[in-house]
């Protein structure tokens, strides 16, 4: 059969390259198609486009780019229609894909979705989209079942692809040698994925540092920003390093972490590293999503516990002070032995290994029926 994948992000690059794995295992004559990035292609897509292209975040850079967005419209839709896929897999990334996939089942084709968009959170009002255009959607997280079950929407759990993920992952055992690290507790440092994110996270995540003489800081780079970037951050001092594209070695070695809002919150869960959860924003969007959001907690890792695991310091409350607060209370203490057994608790939560297999063989079988 043949699949056209749209991810957006690199998480969506990462999931939908287990679930490329995952349908060509299940499907021998699977010729796929994707937007996404090096991971989905060396996992053997002919990838499309790359979604170091299309992360414009915050509506200023929507509005900049927003001819580019008009074109990237046009052009998935024409490269849709060339080709003629069995089906349309949506991986997340909801502004974009929630207008392809009303565009895609106008024209007669079958819409899956994979990784839900966070309706849950914001825009609840999404879902009837999703029940008139998605023929079948595969969620990761255990209450998204319940949320749709409430707007009347049958859609199956098929639990966490990153346990499989981080399950697989070696850590390298000379990675502290090889990184020119030394032998003290490291604090790592995730400040997104996005150039935006990065500007806004990483300048005050560096305002401890001289807060914690008796550990490092590491910054973990994103696959998707040059290491020149990060230059500014960093060139006057000599208690940071950074690394690229290593990001679960890291965290396998970390004692604690800040992490930006996001997917990270719970790979750093997953390696059981205790964390400080940061997140700002310009002062617009800020005031925008505020009046929005329906959740009481940013963090993945919360949102599924149903309580605050972790510390999340949002806009105003992330300052320097407050951050060495919370992060002195993760490095050692009781405080640091909760977060640790809630993390075996969450992980339960999350449900059994192999998503992305159980994702691909449920699609097959729909397919197929």
């Amino acid at each position: 059969m043949k699949y056209y994948i749209i991810s957006g992000e690199a998480s969506g690059d990462l999931h939908g390259s287990n679930l490329v794995k995952a349908l060509q295992q299940e499907d021998e004559t699977a010729s796929i198609r994707a937007w996404g990035g090096d991971l989905m292609e060396a996992a053997g897509v002919e990838l499309v486009k790359h979604y170091k292209d299309l992360a414009f975040m915050g509506i200023g850079q929507i509005i900049k780019h927003l001819p580019t967005i008009l074109r990237n419209f046009r052009f998935c839709r024409e490269n849709i229609q060339e080709f003629a896929p069995d089906v349309l897999i949506l991986i997340d990334y909801s502004g974009f894909n929630l207008r392809i996939a009303k565009w895609a089942k106008q024209q007669g084709y079958k819409v899956f979705y994979y990784i839900s968009p966070q309706i849950w959170a914001t825009r609840e009002k999404r879902v009837h989209k999703i029940k008139l255009y998605v023929d079948k959607m595969f969620v990761i997280l255990p209450f998204e079942k319940e949320f749709y079950q409430r707007h009347d929407y049958k859609v199956e759990f098929v639990g966490h692809p990153l346990l499989d993920v981080v399950q697989q992952h070696c850590p390298n055992p000379n990675f502290r040698s090889e990184a020119k690290l030394t032998t003290q507790p490291i604090i790592a440092l995730l400040p997104g994925s996005r150039k935006q994110e990065i500007h806004s996270m990483l300048g005050i995540m560096l305002t401890v540092i001289d807060d914690f003489p008796n550990y490092q800081f590491v910054i973990a780079g994103a696959p998707s920003i040059a290491p020149s970037f990060y230059e500014s951050f960093i060139a006057e001092r000599n208690n940071i390093t950074l690394i690229q594209n290593k990001t679960y070695d890291l965290l396998s070695h970390s004692h604690a972490a800040l992490v930006t809002s996001g997917t990270a919150t719970l790979e750093a869960a997953l390696f059981k590293v205790p964390q400080v959860v940061c997140y700002k924003a310009s002062a617009l969007l800020y005031a925008i999503v505020k009046r929005i959001i329906k959740v009481r907690f940013i963090s993945i890792v919360n949102l599924i516990m149903d309580k605050k695991v972790v510390q999340e310091l949002i806009q105003h409350d992330l300052s320097t002070q407050q951050l060495k607060t919370a992060l002195q209370q993760i490095t050692e203490g009781t405080k640091r032995q909760e977060i640790l057994k809630d993390y075996n608790l969450l992980y339960q939560k999350l449900g059994h290994q192999g998503a992305s297999k159980k994702a691909a063989k449920s699609m097959l079988q729909y397919l197929r029926s």
